[in-house]
C-alpha cells in the first residue's frame, strides 16, 4: 500500500514522501480500515519534525484521524466488513489502510459523508467537553469563541448554538465573519482589532460575556470582557506562548479558569467519553450540527504536505481533509 513514512525527523512538512509498505496487519481487537479520508491537524506538523510531545519510534506514518470501510473486523460485535466508520490512531491515518483499535472507532452517521467524519474525533468531543462538562452553558449564555473559523471554534459555535447560547466569534481575520456567521455565530470580532474586547462589552450590553472558549492564548485579553461569574476554558496554545495570568484579575470578576483534556477522560472519567459522543450523535441526527469539511479538498497523498501548509499558515477554515484514495492500490 501507498502511505507517507517519516524515517527521521523532517525540516518541513515540504519533506514528506511517499512510500510502498506492507498492508497494516490487524490484532484480534483491532478493524483493518481502507481509508477513505484523512483530517488534517496542526500537531501532525510537530509529530513529523519532532516537535510534539509524543516521539513515536522510526519508521511511522504519521495522521491521526481517519474514516474508511471495514475490510476486516475483530472480535468487537459492533463492527463487520463493509461497515463505514471514522476514528483515531497516534499515527497511521495517512495510509491506504489503518489497523487500529475497535475502540477508538465508530459508526459514520448515515448523513454524514467520509470527508466530514474524517475530521469529528478530536474536535468535536474537545469542544463539546469543553463547553458542557467543564463550563456548564446554559440557554441565553453570551459564549465567545476564540478561533471560532478553526477546527474545535467551529464545533464549539455550532455546539453552543444548540444549547440555545448567543455566540460571538473571535477570530485574527474579518474574511472568515461568513464562515462562522454560516455555521451560527449571532456576531463576530476580529482580535486584531485594538478595541475587540470594547465591542464584546458593547453587544453584551456591557455585561461581557459568560463563557470563553480559547484554544489560542487570549486568556488575559479576554478577562477585559468576560462576565461576573464568567468561566474561561483553556482548550490551546494556538498563538505559540503559555500565557501567565494574574490571579488577581481572576479574582475580581468571580472568574473560573479551567482546562479540558480531552484525552485525560480516558483514563479518569472514561464514563463521560460515551456521554460526549451519545449527545454528539443525536445533535448530529437532529441536524443541529455538521462538520464543516475546508474546500477545495485535498486529493492523494502527494497533497498531505500542501494541506498541512495550508493549515500552518492559517489558510483553512474548518477541517482540512485529505481523500487519500478513490480506488486504493494495494490489494488484499
Amino acid at each position: 500500500m501507498r502511505a507517507l513514512v517519516i524515517n527521521s525527523w523532517l525540516k518541513a512538512p515540504t519533506d514528506l514522501k511517499v512510500e510502498d509498505i506492507p498492508v497494516p496487519t490487524a490484532k484480534d481487537n483491532e478493524l483493518l480500515v481502507r481509508v477513505d479520508s484523512a483530517g488534517v491537524n496542526f500537531f501532525d506538523i510537530l509529530m513529523i519534525t519532532g516537535k510534539y510531545q509524543l516521539k513515536p519510534l522510526f519508521p511511522f506514518t504519521p495522521g491521526a484521524e481517519f474514516s474508511g470501510t471495514v475490510v476486516k473486523a475483530s472480535s468487537d460485535k459492533r463492527f463487520k466488513v463493509g461497515d463505514r466508520v471514522f476514528g483515531s490512531n497516534v499515527t497511521g491515518a495517512y495510509a491506504e489502510y489503518i489497523a487500529v483499535p475497535s475502540i477508538y472507532c465508530f459508526p459514520i452517521p448515515r448523513n454524514l459523508s467520509f470527508e466530514q467524519a474524517a475530521g469529528i474525533f478530536i474536535t468535536y468531543p474537545t469542544s463539546y467537553a469543553g463547553l458542557v462538562l467543564r463550563a456548564k452553558v446554559q440557554r441565553g449564555d453570551w459564549v465567545l469563541v476564540h478561533a471560532a473559523a478553526g477546527g474545535v471554534g467551529i464545533a464549539a459555535v455550532q455546539i453552543a448554538k444548540a444549547l440555545g447560547a448567543r455566540v460571538i466569534a473571535a477570530t485574527g481575520s474579518k474574511d472568515k465573519f461568513d464562515v462562522c456567521r454560516q455555521q451560527g455565530a449571532d456576531y463576530c470580532v476580529s482580535y486584531n482589532d485594538s478595541d475587540w474586547t470594547g465591542q464584546v462589552l458593547k453587544l453584551t450590553g456591557g455585561k461581557g460575556t459568560d463563557v470563553v472558549y480559547d484554544p489560542v492564548g487570549k486568556v488575559n485579553e479576554s478577562l477585559k470582557c468576560v462576565a461576573w461569574n464568567g468561566r474561561i476554558v483553556v482548550v490551546g496554545f494556538a498563538a505559540g506562548t503559555i500565557e501567565k495570568v494574574a490571579t488577581n484579575r481572576i479574582l475580581l470578576k468571580n472568574v473560573a479558569v479551567t482546562g479540558i483534556n480531552w484525552n485525560g477522560y480516558v483514563h479518569n472519567e472514561p464514563e463521560k467519553i460515551l456521554e460526549a459522543w451519545n449527545a454528539l450523535f443525536k445533535l448530529v441526527e437532529d441536524g443541529l450540527i455538521r462538520p464543516v469539511v475546508f474546500q477545495p479538498i485535498f486529493h492523494g497523498l502527494d497533497q498531505v504536505k500542501d494541506a498541512l501548509k495550508a493549515v500552518a499558515r492559517r489558510e483553512t477554515y474548518g477541517k482540512a481533509v485529505v481523500k487519500v484514495s478513490e480506488s486504493p492500490t494495494s490489494k488484499l
